[in-house]
């Protein structure tokens, strides 16, 4: 089997969770189906960085389009026009598009990834063109492709009622999470590893979450006000600004204190882990999530989490974290100093329950299951 791979619209650093879902599968499929050759077609910021990834396994080749994927809509045309005849003159089996959007026409049948319809659901994460550019190219992307790779069982059903997309074409891959979160060193060394960063002995509460208005990081803001003078953790948010900022600057400015307030746009994969490792508590306050990968490497690196019920984050989570209502601030500050007035036994035994569900989530089944829809459209 012969499979291309758009990877037209990934910038590294960029995506978040879709950065991480792909290089792990691509990785995993590697691995474990030798028999799946890979074209990855790339563009000019990531060609480099995935042949440095992946350019050791053998059935694994590279075609750069040599473009700025950064320009959104020459990423469209790129995508469009020159991608179908890439397609064609490599003589592929399969096309996948792991990024929302595929070619409207192409030589060879389709598969396409939309993770969720986040996009339909908070149009204010997007400015008005983008925002119409993306639902024309995903509504046809979904139509003209054999089957539509999702997330979740939520997502799916919203794709479903977004798109003109049959149940039937519509598969649910779950996305998985690397046992490097489970397999840390010590507390003293987790210590150093985010020294630079954060005082860990101090205690502090972790967020994973770009500023975009969904992610309601502002809630958290104004929830970790209300309990300042209770608990003498930091906040640490980790997240790249987005359209929601604005809200979020203003939750914090007013708190008593700024200093108790980490912000970092960017850490290493290393600091990422060792910052889950050493968390005394995660707090996830998304109001839609198509999937919820932080909840799930939170679960796995063996810290509690607090967390809503919107979105997929019940199908991740399950019993293994503890819920808030969304529309209440004061209940998610009361939720977090529940979950920080745990004693020993109690804060193990919400691990223990996490770190099992979390190993049913592997990117071994991802690939094994994205694989298997390939298998099945030919």
């Amino acid at each position: 089997m012969r499979v291309g791979v758009n990877t037209l619209f990934l910038i590294p650093g960029e995506v978040g969770g879709t950065e991480t879902y792909l290089c792990e599968t691509l990785r995993a499929i590697a691995k474990q189906a030798p028999q799946v050759g890979l074209v990855i077609f790339t563009n000019r910021e990531n060609d480099r960085w995935f042949s440095e990834m992946l350019g050791g396994y053998s059935q694994i080749e590279f075609q750069s389009l040599n473009f700025l994927a950064r320009n959104r809509y020459m990423r469209i045309i790129r995508e469009q026009i020159e991608l179908p005849v890439r397609a064609k003159l490599a003589h592929l089996d399969l096309l996948w598009s792991p990024g929302y959007t595929a070619p409207f026409i192409c030589s060879c049948p389709q598969v396409v990834t939309i993770h969720d319809m986040q996009y339909k659901r908070y149009p204010e994460d997007l400015r008005f063109v983008p925002r119409l550019v993306t639902d024309i190219v995903v509504r046809i992307s979904a139509r003209r492709s054999s089957a539509v790779i999702t997330d979740s069982a939520f997502s799916k059903s919203e794709i479903v009622r977004q798109t003109p997309t049959p149940p039937e074409s519509v598969q649910v891959v779950h996305l998985g999470v690397g046992r490097r979160f489970a397999e840390g060193p010590s507390q003293e060394a987790i210590g150093k590893n985010i020294s630079h960063i954060v005082d860990a002995h101090q205690g502090y509460i972790l967020c994973v979450a770009n500023s975009y208005p969904h992610k309601n990081v502002h809630s958290l803001v104004t929830a970790f006000g209300r309990i300042f003078s209770d608990i003498p953790h930091q906040l640490v948010i980790l997240g790249r600004p987005g359209l929601g900022e604005e809200c979020l600057q203003k939750a914090l400015e007013t708190l008593p204190q700024s200093g108790r307030v980490t912000r970092l746009s960017h850490v290493s994969r290393d600091e990422l882990i060792a910052l889950y490792q050493g968390a005394s508590l995660f707090v996830f306050p998304s109001l839609y999530e198509g999937f919820g990968l932080p909840v799930l490497e939170a679960m796995m690196a063996g810290v509690p989490v607090v967390t809503t019920r919107c979105g997929s984050i019940p199908e991740i989570g399950g019993d293994s974290v503890l819920y808030f209502d969304h529309n209440n601030q004061a209940d998610l500050a009361k939720k977090i100093c529940e979950m920080l007035d745990l004693n020993l036994g109690q804060e193990m035994a919400w691990i223990r329950r996490a770190a099992l569900r979390a190993a049913k989530f592997t990117w071994e089944r991802t690939a094994e299951e994205t694989v298997r829809c390939f298998e099945d459209v030919l």
